[in-house]
Order: C-alpha cells, then structure tokens, then sequence
C-alpha cells in the first residue's frame, strides 16, 4: 500500500531533531509576518538551519507563505523567495496570487503549494491551479473522506490533508481581543501567542471552549476539539494521498513529538500489513486520547460528516 509523506510542524529547531527521530517526513516553518497560524516563529536564520537540519537526515521542510499580503508586503515577497532559493528549501505554501507572480521572477524552480485553507474542495479547482505552477494542493478540512478520495483519484497534483490538530473557525484581520480590551475600558497589550496560547473562547451554550490568539495577521479562533484519524487511515492510503499533516499549533512540543510517533507507526503498519494495524488502530487511538488536555476532546472532523443538499 502508497505510503503517505508524515508531515510535522516543529516549535524549534530543536524539536525537529525529535521529530525525525520520532519518524518524520516533513516539517513546515516560517514566521507570521508571510506565514498564517504557525506552530512557532522560524526567523531566516532558523528556517536555514531547519533546511539544513532535515537534508542531513533526507527529510524535507517547507516554507509557509500562506498570508493574504496587502500592498504594504508585496514588494517582500521577490526578496523572501529568493532566500527561500538560496537556502534550497523543498517548497514553499502559497494561498495569495501574488506569490505565485513573484515565485516566477525570483524563485521558478520552487515547488509551490496551494493552499487557502477552505477553497481546495474539488479536483478542478486543484487542477486549475496545477496548471498555473503549484506542484500540490492541501485539502480544506470540511471536506468527507469520499470527498478526499475522489479529488485523489482524479487531481493531476500531489494531494495534502490535515489528519490530526485543531483547525482554524474563524479569522479576521482585526485586532478583535485589543479592541475588545479598549472597549471595556482595560487598555491591555496583547502578548505574543506563545504567551497567550491558552486563552480560551467560552460557548456555554453548546459547553465548547474555543482556543483563541491574536497575532500579526489578526485573530484566530479555532476549533473546540483536535481531529484525529489515526484509526483511519487505510482508506486514504489506498486511494493514494500524497501527504498527512500534524498541526501541533498551540501544543506543546513533547505532546507533538509522541503523537508524530504514534502516525508513524500506524503508517508502516497499515502499509505493510494492514491486518495488524487494524488491530493495533484502537489502541493507539486510546494512547492519545489519554494524552489530551481535559478541554481538547477528540473527534473525526468533517471526515464522516454527511453532506446535506
């Protein structure tokens, strides 16, 4: 059976190391200024060590510029790519257009990834953008596993899904919590989102706390529950999906690097012998489980949502 890329997002440089000897493929880094809900701020100087880093151990690192640029940041994106090139990074993950354009003045042999986070939904659209340059297409997060299969079974690009972490609800280029802070009379600076990583949105009604941080590209909430699919593998592994992504953002590190761990055994597993892994699937499922913070229960995501029309 396909064996999928496991692809990571690292706190450090540090932490790749255990990363890859927890048995990952891949890692995404950047920093805020280009990238959108990063697990950790990578300056140019980390991302040349992580590049360095994962190709002494034939890994891969992928550099985030998944930000919607205004004017104010566009005459950035040539110089950022170009150190991108320089330093051989394996691809770079582009949502706005505008990286596309600059990507073919200052980086065209960079392999690029699409991805705006809701709109890959259908091979046509992947495809459409196969065809202005981008190598692969992460998936959006609403999508069902049928859905999944089937821009598989017919996209002309690698294909890329989230199977464990938080996804993001909401997002708004406003400053909502420093707002908020002012309006109620309480000038408060907000701090950077290592030290407000554990604010939480309370939704009494629905008995959800949502996980919410402000940062330079605005405010994020995010999703009361992680995804996680490690029980569920198999079926996208035989229709062939490219990559698996861990989002460790707003985790801790050890809590990534033991859940990485865990993928990378269900992976081999499941590849290799499918009838064991079947069998070992609810116990690594249980591990994890036990792993969680009280308030992060444990869901499939949209994976077996029905589509309603």
């Amino acid at each position: 059976m396909h064996k999928p890329e496991l692809l990571v997002t690292p706190m450090s440089v540090l932490h790749m190391e255990q990363l890859i000897e927890a048995g990952a493929d891949a890692f995404v880094v950047g920093e805020q200024r280009y990238g959108l809900r990063l697990a950790a701020e990578f300056s140019r100087e980390d991302v040349a060590k992580a590049v360095s880093l994962a190709h002494q151990h034939q890994k891969k690192v992928y550099v985030a510029m998944n930000g919607i640029f205004h004017n104010d940041k566009v005459e950035e994106l040539n110089d950022y790519l170009s150190f991108c090139q320089e330093i051989q990074a394996d691809g770079v993950i582009f949502g706005d257009p505008a990286v596309l354009m600059a990507a073919r003045e200052s980086a065209p042999e960079m392999p690029l990834h699409w991805n705006t986070e809701t709109t890959a939904t259908n091979y046509f659209t992947c495809n459409y953008w196969g065809e202005k340059g981008a190598k692969r297409s992460v998936l959006a997060r609403e999508l069902s596993m049928d859905a999944i299969v089937e821009i598989k079974e017919n996209a002309n690009v690698e294909i890329e899904v989230q199977v464990h972490g938080m996804t993001c609800m909401f997002q708004s280029k406003r400053s909502l919590l420093g707002n908020y802070f002012l309006y109620q009379g309480k000038a408060m600076e907000i701090e950077n989102r290592k030290q407000n990583k554990n604010m939480l949105l309370h939704d009494d009604e629905r008995n959800n706390k949502y996980p919410i941080f402000e940062d330079e590209n605005g405010t994020h909430i995010m999703s009361p529950n992680d995804m996680c699919i490690i029980d569920e593998l198999s079926e996208m592994m035989e229709a062939g999906v490219d990559s698996f992504k861990i989002d460790g953002i707003l985790q801790e590190p050890d809590y990534v690097t033991a859940v990485t761990a865990l993928y990378r055994k269900a992976i081999d597993l499941a590849a290799d012998q499918p009838e064991a892994y079947e069998a070992q699937k609810d116990e690594w499922l249980e591990q994890i489980e036990n792993m969680q913070q009280p308030h992060r229960p444990l869901d499939t995501g949209f994976f077996f949502k029905e589509t309603v029309y």
